[in-house]
């Protein structure tokens, strides 16, 4: 990746690794914009609709324990709304979202965090693909400290994230999330902890 140039780095993320906080220190070193839930108001902007109304059309489904394939298939006709006149489907939501990822991309370097942002850029010349992981003990202990909450509910709280992500990952590119070929490198924060881990990445970059 050349950070002369317009790049795009781009970070996944399992739940408790601290690689939003890694995404955005990154983008404040190299002074571009990082990019994560603000998409989605960008596009309830651009169509006009509540914060509510999108909130609902990204909700997650509860019954993640159960069999993936059967909530795989039925998941797209499970998540459509109408929100006043208007129907607009999860595959919607998730181009849109896409069509702005891009277009600021187009007109400016930037941090992308979440959002499948590997795949919309797998062909881009100029990009940084990233995953961060990390043990489920590394991750409960960080939970527990940043939520307050038991070890228990941290483990579920991370069981339900994963799935999720990964659910979302598969509908979405018809690719694996922990699938290493998406990434252009995947890290282990506990090797680095979270700034050892920034570093590590700004290394790269430079």
């Amino acid at each position: 990746m050349d950070k002369n140039d317009k790049f795009v780095i781009t970070i996944n993320r399992q739940f408790g690794t601290g690689g939003h906080e890694i995404g955005v220190e990154i983008a404040r070193r190299l002074n571009v914009k990082v990019l994560d839930k603000q998409i989605l108001d960008s596009v309830a902007k651009c169509r006009g609709l509540s914060d509510e109304a999108i909130e609902r059309l990204e909700i997650r489904d509860k019954s993640w324990k159960d069999d993936f394939t059967a909530f795989y298939r039925n998941y797209m006709k499970a998540h459509e709304y109408h929100v006043g006149d208007r129907e607009l489907t999860s595959r919607r939501l998730f181009d849109e979202q896409a069509d702005i990822i891009r277009y600021i991309a187009e007109d400016e370097s930037c941090v992308i965090i979440g959002r499948c942002a590997f795949d919309i850029f797998r062909d881009h010349p100029n990009a940084l693909k990233i995953f961060v992981h990390s043990p489920m003990d590394t991750r409960v202990k960080r939970i527990v400290d940043r939520y307050g909450v038991s070890s228990a509910d941290a483990k579920v709280l991370i069981v339900d994230n994963d799935y999720t992500r990964e659910l979302y990952t598969k509908m979405f590119t018809g690719t694996e999330w922990y699938d290493a070929r998406n990434y252009d490198l995947t890290l282990d924060v506990s090797k680095f902890g979270i700034n050892g881990a920034v570093d590590y990445i700004m290394g790269l970059v430079e």
